[in-house]
């Protein structure tokens, strides 16, 4: 994020953090697009010194990020699958049960990036995908040049805190 709000402990310009399995990076800035604006270069320095995650000189990150590089990631469709109902019990509800249909129960990422071993994924299979929940391979839709990974647990239960709260979606 280019300019950050307070809480935002992931990479921005001259903020420093961990890359997973890396080293201690350094946002020294960005390149935008002349027509959109929008960022398509990030420019980093790295310290070599901070191999092992540690910082020798004792400094500390406030995060660590996960990162692929595009050019060695497979695509791939990914289908978030949420609650299919808005309540709890959409059956004791006033009115049509299709009324309380959650719209957001499915979303389809058709431009997905990952990590070239999930090519050789086979049915029935599962993975965790970082910060996102767990996904096992799609038996129908898949194949070995488009393969599509289907949502089955999140890992935070976004419905406890939005019914403690009293809201719907």
């Amino acid at each position: 994020m280019e300019e950050p709000p307070k809480k935002f402990f992931r990479l921005a310009p001259g903020r420093e953090v961990r890359l997973r399995y890396g080293y201690f990076i350094k946002c020294i800035g960005v390149v935008k697009d002349p027509g959109t604006g929008e960022i398509t270069e990030v420019h980093c320095t790295y310290d070599p010194e901070t191999r092992s995650g540690f910082a020798p000189d004792g400094r500390k990150v406030d995060a660590t990020i996960h990162w692929l590089s595009a050019a060695h990631t497979v695509p791939a469709e990914v289908r978030l699958y949420d609650r299919l109902f808005l309540v709890p019990d959409a059956l004791s509800e006033e009115g049509e049960f299709t009324a309380y249909l959650n719209p957001k129960s499915l979303e389809t990422l058709k431009s997905c990036r990952l990590e070239p071993s999930l090519a050789a994924a086979a049915p029935g299979q599962r993975f965790q995908f970082e910060r996102l929940g767990y996904f096992c391979l799609d038996s129908g839709d898949s194949s070995k040049e488009a393969p599509v990974f289907n949502r089955t647990v999140t890992l935070r239960d976004a419905w406890a805190r939005i019914t403690e709260k009293g809201t719907t979606w």
